[in-house]
């Protein structure tokens, strides 16, 4: 029979490997060298996808596995204010060449804090641990919001943001 300890271990695995807390370390083999949670790639891709937003279909972007793709209303063009304990719960899209489908936009990568983050007309990307493929459950939480093709370019500043605008609604979440 199994020890209650290891069965309990291995449950708590599985539920943090389910929301994309573990990544296996192959290929980090040199000293220094990184590994990245599952929204990081060399080349990410960006692409749009129809998606039940606040009860309405609405087209979003999405990442390569099909996950909503948010900007944090904080966050400038030129930093980003997601780190430590907020970074885990909401990934930062991470690559170093990251491609487009379906978007009139412009992509582009800051090499900030979280490494080169991906970003849509200036707006850093991030998933959200608790979505799924087709599931938006972030929309508003914590001044998150979904980033859509129609999202408004933002200028490239260093200074601090201001107080948070009223929440935008329609097509330019």
């Amino acid at each position: 029979m199994r020890h209650p300890r290891i069965i309990i271990a291995s449950i708590g695995l599985a539920v943090v490997a389910a929301v994309g807390g573990v990544t296996a370390a192959a290929g980090a083999s040199s000293p220094g060298s990184s590994v990245h949670p599952p929204s990081q790639s060399a080349a990410a891709t960006v692409r749009t996808a129809p998606a039940a937003v606040a009860g309405k279909t609405e087209t979003i972007l999405v990442n390569a596995q099909g996950l909503p793709l948010y900007y944090y209303r904080a966050d400038t063009a030129t930093k980003s204010l997601v780190t430590g304990g907020l970074a885990r719960l909401w990934p930062p899209l991470t690559s170093t060449a990251p491609t487009a489908t379906g978007v009139s936009g412009k992509l582009t990568v800051l090499n900030d804090v979280n490494g080169h983050q991906v970003a849509y007309n200036g707006h850093l990307l991030y998933t959200f641990t608790s979505d799924h493929a087709g599931q938006v459950t972030g929309q508003g939480f914590q001044n998150f919001f979904v980033a859509t093709p129609g999202l408004a370019p933002i200028a490239r500043s260093s200074a601090p943001a201001g107080p948070a605008p009223a929440a935008p609604s329609g097509n330019g979440y």
